[in-house]
């Protein structure tokens, strides 16, 4: 029986992944919720046992957003139609937890990613062969923009201290700068965060070509994968379920 080319076959590896980071990225809310809302001990504890893990599993959930959408025809519908949902956690968060509103956060950043990418992508060559230079170039601009909110520009010895007056306002938030009384409980500046997932659309060129690993395109942890696929959904109904949760074990705890 002939088989289907590995261009054509879903690349269950990467639902997985993205899975794994949902189910990580749940947690974490969830030990934040208990921390900050709740004001619980247990989870400020959890909450900065697992902090340093954030950024890793945050990122590797904004990598493959990057590779998915080299493998979409419609980024810029996808992103629009996300901008509008970010735009609902926003007014939702504002209205319901104030204390606790988003005002950019990751759903607001990728909606911004998948449409620059939906924008340029038509005029991307769909044949054009990987090579490894444009990761490369995200990786050394992720790198000299990753202090961005803390002033500085560069890698090292090579940085420079940025204007004190691009952190004057708010206005430039969505790009990392930002005053001292800005907060947004999820946030995720396009500095540095867009040149991973340019990386991701980079290292997509592989997906479009069939050119991942074999056993990529194997499915081994079905829970993550459907987590994986569902991953939208998953992050728009976790924060009430959190919420609920957290009240409970809140309403519990202070009876003992």
């Amino acid at each position: 029986m002939e088989q289907t080319p590995l261009a054509k076959q879903r690349i269950h590896l990467m639902d997985e992944l993205r899975g794994f980071a949902v189910f990580c990225m749940v947690f974490y809310h969830g030990f934040y919720t208990l921390a900050y809302l709740y004001h619980l001990e247990l989870g400020k504890i959890l909450l900065y046992f697992f902090m340093p893990a954030e950024p890793w599993f945050a990122g590797l959930f904004i990598l493959i957003a990057g590779i998915s959408s080299n493998l979409s025809h419609s980024n810029l519908i996808r992103g629009l139609k996300l901008a509008g949902v970010a735009l609902m956690v926003t007014l939702a968060t504002w209205l319901v937890v104030p204390e606790e509103r988003i005002l950019f956060g990751i759903l607001h950043f990728l909606s911004i990613c998948m449409i620059a990418f939906g924008l340029i992508q038509p005029h991307l060559r769909r044949k054009q062969p990987f090579t490894w230079i444009p990761t490369a170039i995200c990786v050394l601009l992720y790198l000299c923009t990753a202090q961005i909110d803390r002033g500085i520009l560069g890698i090292g010895p090579l940085s420079i201290p940025l204007p004190d007056q691009l952190y004057a306002t708010d206005w430039l938030a969505p790009f990392g700068l930002h005053s001292s009384s800005f907060f947004s409980s999820d946030y995720f500046p396009l500095l540095p965060w867009i040149f991973v997932f340019f990386a991701g659309t980079s290292l997509g060129r592989l997906a479009v070509e069939g050119r991942f690993p074999a056993f990529a395109y194997r499915s081994r942890v079905p829970f993550f994968s459907w987590l994986g696929r569902h991953a939208l959904v998953i992050y728009i109904v976790h924060q009430p379920v959190i919420y609920g949760i957290s009240w409970l074990v809140s309403a519990v705890a202070s009876n003992f």
